[in-house]
């Protein structure tokens, strides 16, 4: 037995110093589809609006001329399909899964478009539902697309690190909103992010004021912003600063994302977009 060089890429052996690649844990992309970029949209914690900036950023990537795509990876409380006025079950050739497709076009797959009843819960362990996030990227007929939204669930834990290693992640934005626990939850995603050797894109905050439609005063609703002191510390962007608006909130349960307009988030699909 020749002597050990340390040196892993050039060694066949398969002994116990061998730590596995990331790209070991990769699955494959189905040959019916071709994704050129993958973002994960992610937070600390639930309730902040997360499934409301995927959405978004996917509807005004729609607009802008990208072929996009979203992948609901949050198993026990899927939005997407509902933000978009989707209510078909989702269909099957011999080979795939098929996406559903919104009026302008986003390609969605969601665990509530393959239920009998939208309102039956998801009661899965972790194992299963980390297994169907693995088919809806492998078993997905995806097709071309520019970029794939993946809308995570809050937290760091089974789904996130199964999407982490599965999936040829190109970047995160963190969403959180304007609290004092701001700094721990948005640590928490970020920590993960590096951990799993994933770049963190920048912060997006969420109900960071209201618009007084009288006066045009900026209210702290809930509180002064500590965003831009995190993301100084963090060494990341402040991506967008969303404001409280209930005209938001009844588009997205009228199922028309697509009608919103939220200027907030357009330099950051222009450099999407290769536009800036």
């Amino acid at each position: 037995m020749s002597e050990c060089t340390h040196d892993c890429s050039s060694c066949k052996s398969n002994c116990s110093s061998r730590k596995p690649s990331k790209e070991d844990f990769l699955k494959p992309m189905n040959k019916y589809s071709n994704i050129k970029k993958i973002i994960g949209v992610v937070s600390g914690k639930g309730g902040v609006g997360k499934s409301l900036v995927s959405c978004m950023l996917a509807s005004k990537c729609a607009k802008a001329g990208l072929k996009v795509g979203i992948l609901d990876a949050d198993i026990t409380g899927p939005s997407v399909p509902k933000s978009f006025g989707i209510t078909e079950r989702a269909m099957q050739d011999d080979e795939c899964l098929l996406p559903a497709v919104s009026e302008n076009g986003v390609k969605i797959m969601s665990i509530n478009l393959l239920l009998e009843d939208v309102n039956s819960p998801v009661v899965w362990r972790g194992p299963v539902i980390s297994g169907v996030i693995e088919q809806f990227w492998s078993d997905v007929r995806w097709g071309e697309l520019d970029y794939l939204f993946v809308d995570m669930p809050p937290g760091t834990g089974d789904v996130a690190l199964t999407v982490f290693q599965s999936l040829p992640v190109d970047g995160i934005v963190i969403v959180s909103t304007p609290q004092d626990l701001v700094k721990m939850i948005v640590n928490k995603a970020y920590n993960m992010a590096k951990m799993m050797d994933v770049p963190v894109l920048g912060l997006v905050e969420n109900m960071s004021y209201y618009l007084c439609p009288d006066c045009g005063r900026k209210i702290n609703i809930f509180g002064e912003s500590r965003i831009d002191e995190t993301a100084q510390e963090l060494g990341v962007p402040v991506l967008a600063k969303l404001p409280v608006n209930p005209q938001i909130n009844k588009l997205v349960d009228d199922g028309k994302i697509y009608d919103v307009e939220c200027d907030e988030l357009d330099e950051f699909v222009s450099v999407l977009a290769g536009k800036d």
